[in-house]
């Protein structure tokens, strides 16, 4: 017998389309214009930990391939270096992993960008969406930098790879010697701190490894971080945040590095995307972004556990 209904219940559909609705006022009273990029596009994050999903396009006189977007971000920089103010988008992105509670390889993504806007105050603007969204009053920031001392007595920032490494297999089995700073990191914080941090939080500041497309500067001890913030909410990332990177040059050294690791590890080889960089090159005035996930929020006000439980239709019933 076929399965052919839809995972999540009429309420939280009905649910979803209220989120929507709030988001959207939420945007116009601020002025912040609504835009709409393509899905498919010629190029596609060159991260390591993101895998793209790709379509053969033969209808021209030439097959090629093109990507299902991972985030609408390249496009909507482009935007904002053709001079077209704050924007927002709701979007469906996609992503090659495997789908589990928290994961689905089709997703809804919210990414908003405030031009002459620093971290902080796009951190404040996340707050007063979520406040407006979700009764949880004020959240707490907290430093990359402070966790790990109040957790570890570590700090992040200048522990050396021997002794991270140390102090992981102290803590965990990993049977494995090639992990790098951030992997190291990144298991210490999954493992032991995101459980024990509030309810509600906003993580800023990472290290340097981790920098993605956001500006590096030295923060208050004079230690060059990442200018990025990501948002917990009942042990979840619901949001992930840049100061923006708009230095062309820096930018290709980023995608060419992203393109040597993916080599190293048999990834497939994506090329930089020129159109980002020509516009960059034109110039982007100083800005800050933000991705937020639709599903997760959803997630959150619904108090599902499992992302099947606010999709109609997940992958696997698609």
């Amino acid at each position: 017998m076929v399965d052919w209904k839809p995972s999540a219940s009429i309420k939280v559909l009905q649910q979803r389309s209220e989120i929507l609705s709030n988001i959207r006022r939420f945007f116009a009273q601020k002025n912040v214009l609504e835009v709409e990029t393509p899905l498919l596009a010629h190029s596609t994050a060159t991260d390591v930990h993101i895998q793209s999903l790709s379509v053969e396009n033969s209808a021209s006189t030439k097959s090629e391939t093109l990507f299902l977007q991972t985030s609408p971000e390249f496009a909507m920089k482009r935007l904002l270096g053709a001079g077209v103010g704050p924007i927002f988008q709701i979007c469906k992105a996609f992503r090659q992993d495997e789908s589990s509670k928290q994961h689905n390889p089709e997703f809804t993504m919210l990414e908003w960008y405030q031009p002459g806007y620093s971290m902080m105050d796009l951190i404040d603007e996340v707050e007063q969406l979520i406040q407006s969204l979700i009764n949880c009053g004020s959240i707490p920031r907290l430093s990359y930098r402070d966790i790990f001392l109040e957790y570890f007595d570590i700090d992040p920032h200048n522990i050396s790879l021997e002794d991270l490494k140390s102090l992981t297999n102290e803590r965990m089995d990993i049977n494995s010697d090639d992990l790098n700073k951030t992997d190291y990191l990144q298991l210490l914080l999954g493992k032991f701190i995101e459980p024990k941090m509030p309810d509600y939080c906003f993580v800023f500041d990472f290290p340097i490894d981790q920098a993605a497309l956001a500006v590096i500067a030295k923060d208050e001890q004079g230690i060059p971080v990442a200018k990025r913030f990501e948002l917990f909410c009942k042990g979840m990332e619901l949001a992930n945040g840049y100061f923006e990177l708009l230095d062309p040059v820096e930018q290709l050294k980023r995608f060419e590095a992203d393109i040597d690791k993916r080599n190293e590890r048999g990834l497939p080889d994506y090329a930089p995307d020129e159109k980002l960089i020509a516009a960059m090159e034109s110039g982007i005035p100083p800005c800050a972004g933000v991705a937020l996930g639709i599903d997760r929020l959803l997630m959150l006000l619904s108090g599902s556990d499992n992302i099947s439980d606010v999709i109609s239709f997940t992958t696997d019933r698609a």
